[in-house]
């Protein structure tokens, strides 16, 4: 069992940076990928990113490819999803996830965050 608490959201202006954080605790976490998805209103939850276990792999969606960075730091339970030259169409609730291993497929994602609000002014 994974319980996951997502912060560091907020409203930032279009060209911003935010850092999302995401708690992990339980003893699964250090065996486990980790994912970050988001979801606008009207819209499905949407991949982002996820990193391996051991934080070696790394997939992006498309559109946030050369802006966000994850990392985790296994030692602290902590995942964290940097944001960069934030666009309003980056404007959704993210939530953070873990999976047996890195996918982008959200159906794999067996634990889930409650979701923190990001809001990009343009």
């Amino acid at each position: 069992q994974v319980q996951l608490v997502e912060s560091g959201g907020g409203l930032v202006q279009a060209g911003g940076s935010l850092r999302l954080s995401c708690a992990a605790s339980g003893r699964t976490f250090s065996s486990n990928a980790m994912g970050w998805f988001r979801q606008a209103p009207g819209k499905d939850r949407k991949f982002v990113a996820a990193i391996s276990w051991s934080g070696g792999s790394t997939l992006y969606e498309d559109s946030v490819k050369g802006r966000f960075s994850i990392s985790r730091d296994s030692a602290k339970n902590m995942v964290s999803l940097q944001m960069n030259s934030l666009k309003s169409e980056d404007t959704a609730v993210y939530y953070c996830a873990a999976s047996p291993r890195v996918t982008t497929f959200k159906s794999e994602y067996r634990f889930w965050g409650q979701g923190t609000q990001v809001t990009v002014s343009s």
